[in-house]
């Protein structure tokens, strides 16, 4: 009895940071500041992350060094608790993409909501953190990166569960049901 409680509550925990949509794995080109990573997966079907040329000069300089990190990462396992290529998870592949240039944030995701400025999504520009609410305890357990904004259409890398680390899109469903808040970090 107190083993399946214990599979059960694991089970539960797991469960966190789940997409319960699932992606299409493609071949994609994702271009950042020139850099090209080939063949990974991506959760909607066409689209190539691209320098947006009207992007204000410093958010480029910022940002997209952690986005290339983040990006470093798509095709991870995901591990709870994880924060290596060996296996992650959603709040830690923000914790250290940030923490690699030097930007220090919580470790939790619903601690990661606390810091810098909350915005409308209408504001969101590439990296910025998007927050979500997946579990039943109607709490921020999940956490993703913006890495490309095209009008509606905002792009994030974060790391679920049954798919590992990858890009998702705000418009898919799941998603934009999930949706909490977002926030400026840099």
């Amino acid at each position: 009895m107190n083993r399946n409680l214990l599979i059960c509550g694991l089970f539960i925990c797991l469960c966190a940071c789940k997409s319960g949509k699932k992606t299409v794995e493609q071949p994609r080109t994702v271009s950042v500041e020139g850099t090209d990573i080939s063949k990974r997966p991506v959760a909607t079907e066409a689209w190539p992350i691209e320098d947006d040329k009207k992007t204000k000069k410093s958010e480029k300089s910022a940002a997209n060094p952690i986005i290339e990190t983040a990006l470093s990462y798509i095709g991870t396992r995901y591990k709870y608790g994880g924060t290596t290529k060996r296996g992650m998870d959603c709040s830690g592949l923000i914790y250290v993409s940030f923490l690699e240039h030097n930007i220090p944030l919580q470790r939790v995701s619903y601690r990661m909501a606390t810091q810098g400025k909350k915005i409308k999504l209408k504001e969101v520009q590439k990296g910025d953190l998007l927050f979500f609410k997946t579990g039943r305890k109607n709490r921020i357990n999940h956490v993703g990166l913006v890495v490309d904004v095209k009008g509606k259409d905002i792009r994030f890398i974060h790391a679920t569960t049954s798919r590992g680390v990858l890009i998702s899109s705000l418009k898919e469903g799941y998603w934009d049901h999930a949706f909490s808040e977002a926030r400026k970090i840099l």
